[in-house]
């Protein structure tokens, strides 16, 4: 009777963890005697997609703007890639809720921009690059136009060429999407991740829709009501990627994430609500 070879298993080794990318460390932001926010901690590894959520007024900008460098914390530090930030940031990618767009320059114009600093990309290098980006975006041939002559979502995607034309190492968006019918919304939160999913890139986005959080994140934040706001819990978010916005509100685990989230900002949002005003 032949012998049984006994096959050992094959260990597996940990996933290495990405590293961290944006730390935000016991941030607090005043101004003056307020108080925005107290002792504010979020890490957002390389290539994390952190959607941060919470009442008006919780402070949710403000820490995104003290992580572009556009304002100073009163205590706590952010650093980028282990660097700490000081001043407006070179490697960072901004969407804002406004549209940013020169009226007077084009569409082409107008994603050149941040390449025009570059002082190693040649004219040449520039037009190719830019040309290449309209072309993801759905904008081949729309380069000549000016912003007038664009509709809402096209002008959102001249942003979105605009903000990751350079290769940002953090992407941080203000709430990118809340002008936009719902239609438009969901083919630039679907056009966003397929970008973004070519090659990833921390994200840092704030919204006030749950469901765009949920859709959208690898992780959704939720910031206690101000002033003083905190961190109240963070959760992750387990649904497989790639993802279609719509289709991913059908999945039950997207029903649970949604009531299980919603139970901890529901009470922050009500406490903003009954807060008297001083």
């Amino acid at each position: 009777m032949a012998s049984a070879v006994l096959k050992m298993p094959t260990p597996i080794r940990p996933a290495k963890h990405p590293k961290p990318m944006v730390c935000i460390d016991d941030v607090t932001m005043a101004f003056g005697d307020f108080v925005a926010t107290e002792n504010v901690n979020i890490t957002v590894a390389d290539g994390e997609f952190v959607s941060v959520v919470g009442p008006t007024g919780c402070g949710k900008s403000t820490i995104l703007n003290a992580v572009a460098g556009l304002l100073k914390p009163a205590k706590g530090s952010v650093t980028i890639d282990g660097q700490p930030v000081s001043g407006i940031q070179g490697d960072i990618g901004y969407l804002f809720q406004q549209e940013a767009l020169l009226p007077w320059k084009t569409a082409f114009e107008n994603v050149e921009l941040g390449l025009k600093f570059r002082s190693d990309i040649s004219k040449a290098e520039r037009a190719e690059k830019v040309d290449a980006w309209l072309a993801k975006v759905g904008l081949a041939g729309f380069g000549k136009r000016y912003p007038h002559q664009l509709s809402g979502g096209q002008r959102k995607r001249v942003q979105m060429a605009q903000a990751l034309i350079t290769e940002p190492k953090v992407i941080l968006m203000d709430e990118p999407f809340s002008a936009l019918d719902i239609h438009t919304r969901h083919l630039m939160q679907n056009e966003l991740l397929r970008l973004w999913q070519e090659d990833r890139r921390a994200v840092i986005m704030i919204t006030h829709d749950l469901d765009e959080a949920i859709a959208l994140g690898d992780r959704v934040v939720v910031l206690a009501s101000g002033p003083r706001s905190s961190v109240v819990e963070s959760f992750p978010v387990d649904l497989e990627r790639p993802r279609d916005v719509a289709e991913i509100k059908l999945d039950q685990r997207f029903t649970d994430l949604y009531r299980d989230i919603w139970a901890c900002l529901r009470g922050e949002v009500e406490k903003s609500y009954a807060r008297p005003e001083k």
